[in-house]
């Protein structure tokens, strides 16, 4: 396909997705290469990439993170665009059909519902409507009960972002999601000045919800906890989106004969790290993973325990990169650089490293070096759906740390497969992030991105089929190409939400 082959139209759709016609081809030859899947050479184990922290050296980790908090380096990136409707599809299914699919699933929705943070909320609209919840519930009136949940006539539920829905109970009252985090970020990303700097991440449809939703709660929190927040809120970019395209890899085109772009996956929230945040240190943890009180007291904990180790290590990388940019390192210096990087850093060099002069020894050691760093907690893997720790085989004939999803190893390959099935350990999205260089400049993350790591899915446009490309996720294939570090976590840190019944859970609900 050429630039000859789009329309005036189609250049004027273009431009307004915020893209070139140059990009849109690109995205197109990437469906016709298909995928670039990752070698796995082994799982991350304990002692082999990832990292237990002593019992003895917890305070030196908690007193570092504590010293640079105050300092105001600290912020919290919370990817929040998640629509609440994929947490429904059970309940969404029953309003289709009419039915539950199974006596015992009708039960579990009568018995459980009382269970559920929002019920007050449900019963409070449907009072208000002149009916009473625990009579329908009682005579079984489920499809009623879903509608005022889930549709506008209630709640509406249905088409409210995660961020809004009530996730825990509390004497006083219930939480959503997104005052649980503004509640984690005055626990550990609060400064000398009490600011706690916090920025989500939202779709354009739920960004004015979200907005007035803040607006009304925040001095609450503010007064409750003794802090202020600074609050930033961005949406995914249009740059980030992607063409579809048709089965034989042609630009699909709706019924009015238009281009279809779709959002890029949540790697297109590179974009918004790299350029929407002021960050220095970052912490990421997307919008689900989030406990009531009585629970929080494990992740503050190692949330501070991975920034005091990263702040360790970066300290450490900036005192060699500054030695090295100075011309302070000598040959008998450069052993011990080679040591760090190789045991604290696991960074592995190619073959005839040694051989080389020290010149380019230094060049090759700043360049692995000066990059982004992340510590990720990874926690023991307990069968949730994700992606894990793995030593992955690079093009130049090294190794390196990485998070790798399934979707992005052969499938036709049975010796990668068995080597996917070993994996020990499980990624929560539990990452502090080190974004400025040595000499505190913002990286521009877009130069430590594998751009390969695109993956295709199969998606269906009003019933027909399509193929969709999603950008190199954000802490897959966007950051291979930093500097990764993996510490292990207790599973208790690990409380993802990915269906309504897992709320249900016992460390989600209230004296549990």
């Amino acid at each position: 396909m050429s630039l000859e082959s789009f329309t005036a139209e189609d250049i004027r759709q273009i431009r307004a997705e915020e893209l070139i016609e140059a990009q849109v081809l690109d995205q197109i030859e990437l469906f016709k290469k298909k995928r670039f899947p990752i070698k796995l050479n082994r799982p991350c184990r304990v002692g082999d990439g990832i990292v237990v922290i002593p019992e003895e050296d917890k305070d030196k980790w908690l007193q570092c993170h504590e010293r640079e908090c105050r300092k105001g380096r600290m912020i919290k990136f919370v990817p929040a665009s998640g629509a609440a409707s994929r947490l429904f599809k059970e309940w969404f299914k029953f309003l289709d059909e009419g039915c539950f699919d199974s006596e015992a699933a009708a039960a579990g929705f009568s018995r459980d519902l009382r269970r559920f943070a929002f019920f007050k909320d449900l019963q409070t609209v449907i009072k208000h409507q002149g009916s009473d919840l625990e009579c329908w519930v009682a005579e079984q009136q489920f499809k009623d009960i879903l509608i005022f949940l889930l549709t506008e006539k209630g709640l509406n539920y249905g088409v409210l972002p995660k961020a809004l829905l009530k996730f825990h109970a509390y004497p006083d009252g219930s939480r959503t999601a997104i005052e649980e985090h503004l509640v984690e970020s005055a626990l550990y990303v609060q400064d000398s000045h009490h600011i706690c700097r916090i920025h989500f991440t939202v779709s354009m449809e739920h960004e004015a919800k979200v907005r007035h939703y803040l607006s009304q709660i925040q001095n609450h929190y503010e007064r409750q906890y003794g802090v202020t927040f600074d609050i930033d809120i961005s949406i995914q970019s249009l740059s980030t989106n992607t063409i579809a395209v048709d089965r034989e890899d042609r630009p699909f085109r709706d019924e009015k004969g238009r281009l279809v772009f779709r959002p890029g996956g949540h790697g297109a929230l590179l974009f918004n790290l790299n350029n929407l945040i002021d960050g220095d240190i970052v912490f990421l943890k997307n919008i689900d993973n989030i406990v009531p009180d009585r629970l929080k007291s494990a992740t503050v904990l190692y949330k501070k325990m991975i920034s005091g180790y990263l702040i360790n290590l970066q300290e450490q990388i900036f005192l060699y990169l500054t030695m090295i940019a100075d011309g302070q390192i000598k040959a008998d210096d450069l052993e011990a650089v080679v040591s760090f990087c190789r045991e604290k850093l696991y960074i592995i060099f190619p073959s005839g490293f040694k051989e080389l002069p020290l010149a380019e020894k230094q060049n090759l050691i700043f360049s692995k070096l000066n990059r982004p760093l992340r510590v990720c907690g990874v926690v023991k893997n307990e069968g949730e759906p994700g992606g894990g720790p793995f030593w992955v085989d690079e093009e130049d004939g090294t190794r390196s740390l990485q998070i790798i999803e399934e979707s992005q190893i052969d499938p036709f390959s049975d010796a990668q497969r068995a080597l996917w099935s070993k994996a020990t350990h499980f990624n929560p999205v539990d990452l502090v992030c080190g974004v400025r260089d040595y000499r505190q400049r913002k990286f521009d993350l877009n130069q430590f991105v594998n751009q390969k790591t695109f993956s295709i899915s199969q998606k269906s446009e009003k019933g027909r089929d399509i193929q969709a490309l999603e950008l190199p996720g954000l802490w897959n294939g966007s950051m291979a190409y930093w500097i990764t570090i993996f510490v292990e976590v207790p599973v208790e840190t690990f409380n993802p939400v990915k269906t309504i019944n897992d709320l249900l859970r016992p460390q989600h609900l209230s004296g549990s």
